[in-house]
This record gives C-alpha cells, sequence and structure tokens, in this order.
C-alpha cells in the first residue's frame, strides 16, 4: 500500500510499504481522510519523541471492512495503571499514540483496536470527522480552563488548535477574542464567531489559550491574565517556558498544561463535531502529500488545515 514514511529529520517520503496485518482485538481501517497536525510538522525536527522510519497520522477517519464510518481515539491507555485507574488516561504512564509509538493514518490503512473506533452520523463528511481529534483537544482544554459563563476568553494562534479552541469556547462566552499574525487565519476566525481579532493582544482576560507554546506566547498569556486567571497551555512550539514566575505568585495566576483528552472528552468532541463549523480544510491527494507536508513545514501560510485522502 502508499504510505507518507517519516524516514529521517525533516522529510517525509511517498513509499510502497507492506499492509497492517492487525493483532488479536484490532481491525484494519481504510483511511479516508487524514489531517496533518502541527505537532508532526514541527516535531520532526530531530528523532527525539518520534523515530523513523515511521507512519504518522493521528487525526482521521475511515471504513472498516464491514462497511462501517468511524473515526479512531489514536490515544491507548493500558487502563490499568494509578493515573488510568484516576480516569486521567491522557497522562497513562503507558500510553501510546497511533502515528508517534506505532504505525499511523498516513496511509491507505493502519490497523486499530476495536475499542478506539467511534461510529460517525452517516450525514457527517470524513474531512469533518477527521477534525474530531484536534476537537477534543481543545474540548480538554476548556474543560481545564473551567471558564464561567460569559468569561473573557483569549486565543493565542489561528491555527487548527486555535480555530477549534475558538469553536469550543464560544460554547462558554461570546466574549472570545483571537490573536494571530496571519490575516487570513484572523479572517477564518471572525468568521467561526470571534468577538474580536488582532496581531496583538490588549486588555486583561479570565481565560488565555495558548494553541502556539512559543516563550513569547507563554509570556503573553501570563502577562493578560487577570489576577486569579488560568492559562492553558496547548501548543509545543518551544521548551522554554518564557514568563515572570513572581506575577504567578503575587497575583495567584494559574498556568496548565493541557495533553490530548480522556475517552469520554473524546466521545464529546464527536458528537460537538456535528453542530459546530469544521469547514475550513483544504484537502490534498495522498500522492501530494510529501509536497504539502514539506510546504507547511517551510512556513506555507493560506492553507489552514490540509487533510490527505487515500
Amino acid at each position: 500500500m502508499r504510505a507518507l514514511v517519516f524516514t529521517r529529520p525533516n522529510t517525509v517520503e511517498l513509499l510502497d510499504v507492506a499492509p497492517p496485518v492487525p493483532s488479536d482485538g484490532e481491525v484494519v481501517v481504510a483511511v479516508r481522510a487524514v489531517g496533518i497536525c502541527g505537532s508532526e510538522l514541527h516535531g520532526i525536527g530531530d528523532s527525539h519523541f518520534r523515530s523513523p522510519p515511521l507512519i504518522m497520522g493521528h487525526e482521521f477517519s475511515g471504513t472498516t471492512s464491514d462497511g462501517r464510518r468511524v473515526t479512531v481515539n489514536p490515544l491507548l491507555s493500558c487502563g490499568t495503571c494509578d493515573l488510568c485507574g484516576l480516569g486521567r488516561e491522557q497522562l497513562c504512564r503507558r500510553r501510546q499514540i497511533l502515528g508517534i509509538h506505532r504505525p499511523g493514518a498516513f496511509a491507505e490503512h493502519v490497523a486499530v483496536p476495536e475499542h478506539a473506533l467511534h461510529p460517525l452520523a452517516p450525514t457527517m463528511s470524513f474531512e469533518t470527522a477527521a477534525m474530531i481529534e484536534p476537537l477534543a483537544n481543545a474540548v480538554h482544554a476548556l474543560n481545564l480552563a473551567r471558564p464561567a459563563e460569559g468569561a473573557r476568553i483569549a486565543v493565542l494562534g489561528a491555527g487548527t488548535i486555535g480555530l477549534v479552541s475558538l469553536l469550543v469556547a464560544r460554547q462558554h462566552s461570546d466574549e472570545v477574542t483571537v490573536c494571530d499574525l496571519s490575516e487570513a487565519r484572523l479572517a477564518v476566525a471572525e468568521r467561526l464567531g470571534a468577538a474580536a481579532v488582532g496581531p496583538t493582544l490588549t486588555g486583561e482576560f479570565d481565560v488565555i489559550i495558548d494553541a502556539v507554546g512559543a516563550a513569547a506566547t507563554h509570556r503573553l498569556s501570563v502577562q493578560r491574565l487577570r489576577p486569579g486567571g488560568t492559562a492553558v497551555w496547548v501548543g509545543l512550539l518551544s521548551g522554554d517556558a518564557g514568563f515572570d514566575g513572581q506575577q504567578i505568585v503575587r497575583e495567584e495566576k494559574h498556568v496548565v498544561g493541557s495533553y490530548c483528552y480522556t475517552g469520554a472528552e473524546f466521545a464529546h468532541a464527536v458528537a460537538l463535531a456535528e453542530t459546530v463549523a469544521l469547514d475550513w480544510t483544504s484537502p490534498f491527494d495522498l500522492a501530494d502529500g510529501a509536497t504539502i507536508f514539506t510546504e507547511l513545514m517551510r512556513g506555507r501560510q493560506d492553507v489552514v488545515k490540509a487533510v490527505l485522502r487515500p
């Protein structure tokens, strides 16, 4: 089968590889749509977290051999460690993620555990269903933030995670501001219901979602919080914290990391995807995957979310 393979640092290639052989309890999904995640674009500069050769791809939908239309929760937890016992399976000590620890969906077929499947509504497109995984990340981030009704919320970054965070934040408040340097992406945020958009962030907010993860946005997320407010860090661009620790103490500000989602939050995202606007993806054939992936990795800005279609 054809697959887009991470073969060495900063390189993906379209290759012919052996089709997956499912283990006990697994099924093979024919991939119909798979999103390119920012964490993949930024995460293949070295092999610290992902080891080549690897088929990446964890945001996807497709069909099973018996004709079911599904999306897949790519976070596979052990179910037996202390954190799983606390209901925090996203922090499982033995977690595996499709496309990181085992072959993912940048391919024509992928083997997944049966229990990870979620059925799709008959009317939902496969491209929309490929957006459920990032949407689940936003559900988790806003659950961590626990904004009050009508809270002043800011989202830093209008990439995929920033835009789905806007969509989930709009479930809590009409006062959501989105900050990004790209006018095109800000235009999408405005269309999706942002109350204000711009390249800089002024004023103060009850909740700030950092969907970028740069040192500068880390710093800004703390600076623009009201005393006692909460910043939720979702982006993974940099490991540099970048903020003033004394401000955290003196104003009792909260900084919370957000990673993936619980199983219940993923299921919530499946339902939510039927009611929010996820129609801002750009489809590409898997055959063009290496080209579009490389262009995005080098900074192409006119595509907010690329979705590959095997």
